[in-house]
C-alpha cells in the first residue's frame, strides 16, 4: 500500500479540473474547496468477484447467522476477511472446514518454520500466475519475520526451499511424473536435506495452494482494495454519477454483462435431470463387464486431453510472479497430441482412503484428519436442489464431476461406469473444469457463464469447491504414492 501511494503521489496532477469531467455532488464540491492534498484510492473491481454480483455474496452473511459468525471468527483470528472466505461463505460448513485446516497448516505447530510455510505458498501459487495469493502470502511471509531478500527471486532463497522448486513444478502442472527418486533427491540432500515430516507439510501446503489458485480463477476473485492491484487513483469514466458514488461501488462499471440466448438456456436442468434418471435405471438394469468399464475409462481419459482449455495464446507471467520459480515454460500439455498418454493409476492400489490418510496422519498429526474432513464436506455437500428444483438426489452429479477431474490426472476407480461423464457433463462444461483445474490462470466470465446457465452462483461456487477438492486429492495421491515407495 505505501508503495502504491507513494507512486501516485509521484505523478503529475493532471491539467483538467475534475469538475470539467464530472458532475460533483454539494459534499464532494466542500471537500475539493477544502483542497485536503489527499489522494482517494477507489476499488478496481465490483465486490468480491468479477464473475458473482457483490450484492450476491454480501447478502449470505446477512441471512445466514452461521456464516456472520465463521466471519467473525476468522476476522479474529487473521485481523482480515479476505475475498476468497467471502465467496466460500455461500457454504458455511465448508468454510469451516476450509478456514480450520488452512489455519493448522499455516500457524499451528508443524514441521517447518512460519516463514518458509507463507513461501512455499507463495512458490506454490505462483506457479499458476496467482498474483492474489502471491501477494496475501509475501504480506504474511514479512509479518511473521521472513528476510525480504528471499522476495528477490528463488535464487535469494536457502538451497533448502530452491529444491522443492522441481516438486513444486511437477505437481502443479504433470503429478503423474512424480516418482519416489524425486523425494529421495530431496530427503537425502545433505545439509540441505528435508525430514519426511517436513516433505509432509511441503506436499500439503503445495498441493493447498496449487487448488486454491484454481479457485481463485475459477471464481473469478478479485484483490482486495488495499492489496495489489485491488485499487486505483485514476478518475473513472464519464458518467452521471459523482466520483464518491463510482468509488463506493455505486456506478455502472462492470455491470454490463453478455446477455445468454435464452432458447439455448430453456429447459437445461430438466434435461439434465432426466438423464441423471435413466443412467440409475440402466444401472439396475445391467451391469457393464470389467472390461468395457476398462475400455470406457481409456476413453474418457482420452477424449479429455483433447479438451482445449483455452482459445487465448500461453499466458506470460510477470517478472514479479515468475522470479518465485524455474522454468516458466513448464505447464500442462495436451499429451495425446503428441502420441504421449498419462498412465492409468488404479485407486485401489493407492487410495487417499487406505493409504495417504495414513501416511499424512502418522507424520503430521491431525493433518491427515483434517484434510479428510474437507474432501468429504466438498464432496458429500448437497441441499437437494438443482436451480429452482427441490428435493433432488444430486450424488450421481457430483461423483461425475469429481471422478472426471481424477480422470484427467490418470486416476481409474474400478466401480465407476466412465460412461456417465460424457451424459452428464457437456462441452462447455468440461472446457471450464479442464482449464480451471489444468490451467486456471486462463479462465474467463464467458467460460463460467457458459456452463449450468440456469444454475445459481452459489451451485457454481459449490462445483469450483469440488474441483478445487478433486485436484488437491488427485495431487497428493501422486506424492504421497511416491514417497510411500521410498520409504518402501
Amino acid at each position: 500500500m505505501r508503495h502504491a501511494v507513494a507512486s501516485a503521489q509521484n505523478v503529475e496532477n493532471t491539467s483538467i479540473a475534475v469538475t470539467d469531467l464530472f458532475k460533483i455532488c454539494n459534499h464532494c464540491e466542500r471537500l475539493r474547496k477544502k483542497d485536503l492534498g489527499v489522494r482517494i484510492p477507489r476499488p478496481l473491481g465490483n465486490g468480491p468477484s468479477r464473475f458473482i454480483p457483490e450484492k450476491e455474496i454480501l447478502q449470505v452473511s446477512k441471512v445466514d447467522s452461521r456464516t456472520q459468525s465463521i466471519f467473525e471468527d476468522a476476522f479474529a483470528a487473521l485481523g482480515r476477511l479476505d475475498n476468497i472466505s467471502l465467496v466460500m461463505g455461500f457454504h458455511p460448513q465448508y468454510l469451516e472446514s476450509f478456514l480450520r485446516t488452512q489455519h493448522y497448516l499455516l500457524q499451528m505447530d508443524g514441521p517447518l518454520p512460519l516463514h518458509y510455510r507463507h513461501y512455499i505458498g507463495i512458490m506454490a501459487a505462483a506457479r499458476h500466475q496467482c498474483s492474489y495469493l502471491v501477494n496475501l502470502h509475501v504480506n504474511d511471509f514479512l509479518q511473521v519475520g521472513g528476510d525480504a531478500k528471499w522476495l528477490n527471486g528463488l535464487g535469494e532463497a536457502p538451497q533448502k526451499l530452491q529444491q522443492l522448486g522441481e516438486l513444486n513444478k511437477i505437481l502443479a502442472h504433470r503429478p503423474w511424473l512424480i516418482t519416489k527418486e524425486h523425494m529421495e533427491a530431496l530427503l537425502k540432500a545433505e545439509e540441505h536435506s528435508w525430514s519426511l515430516a517436513e516433505l509432509i507439510h511441503a506436499v500439503v501446503l503445495l498441493t493447498h495452494y496449487h487448488s486454491l489458485a484454481s479457485f481463485t480463477f475459477g471464481c473469478g476473485i478479485t484483490p482486495e482494495i488495499h492489496c495489489d492491484g485491488g485499487h486505483t487513483f485514476r478518475p473513472p469514466s464519464l458518467s452521471q454519477y459523482c466520483v464518491c458514488d463510482i468509488a463506493n461501488g455505486n456506478g455502472h462499471a462492470n455491470q454490463h454483462d453478455d446477455q445468454l440466448d435464452d432458447q439455448d438456456m430453456c429447459g437445461e436442468v430438466e434435461v439434465l435431470m432426466e438423464r441423471m434418471k435413466q443412467l440409475q435405471e440402466c444401472r439396475d438394469d445391467e451391469e457393464a463387464s470389467q472390461e468395457e468399464m476398462a475400455t470406457r475409462f481409456e476413453r474418457e481419459k482420452t477424449e479429455s486431453m483433447l479438451v482445449v482449455t483455452s482459445e487465448d495464446e500461453e499466458c506470460v507471467p510477470s517478472r514479479d510472479i515468475s522470479r518465485h520459480f524455474e522454468d516458466p515454460s513448464y505447464g500442462y500439455k495436451d499429451f495425446s497430441r503428441r502420441g504421449e498418454h498419462v498412465p492409468t493409476f488404479r485407486a485401489q492400489d493407492y487410495s487417499w482412503e487406505d493409504h495417504g490418510y495414513s501416511l499424512v496422519n502418522r507424520l503430521y498429526p491431525d493433518v491427515g484428519q483434517m484434510l479428510d474432513e474437507k474432501f468429504q464436506m466438498a464432496y458429500n455437500l448437497t441441499y437437494n436442489t438443482m436451480a429452482t428444483h427441490k428435493d433432488v438426489d444430486t450424488s450421481m452429479l457430483r461423483r461425475a464431476i469429481w471422478n472426471y477431474i481424477h480422470c484427467m490426472f490418470g486416476i481409474r476407480y474400478d466401480d465407476y461406469d466412465y460412461g456417465e461423464i460424457n451424459q452428464l457433463l457437456d462441452r462447455s462444461f468440461k472446457i471450464y473444469i479442464k482449464t480451471m483445474v489444468c490451467s486456471p490462470e486462463k479462465t474467463t466470465k464467458r467460460m463460467y457463464e457458459s456452463f449450468w446457465r440456469q444454475f445459481q452462483h452459489s451451485e457454481k461456487v459449490h462445483v469450483n469447491l469440488l474441483l478445487m477438492e478433486a485436484r488437491m486429492q488427485a495431487e497428493l495421491l501422486y506424492a504421497l504414492r511416491a514417497i510411500t515407495r521410498y520409504m518402501t
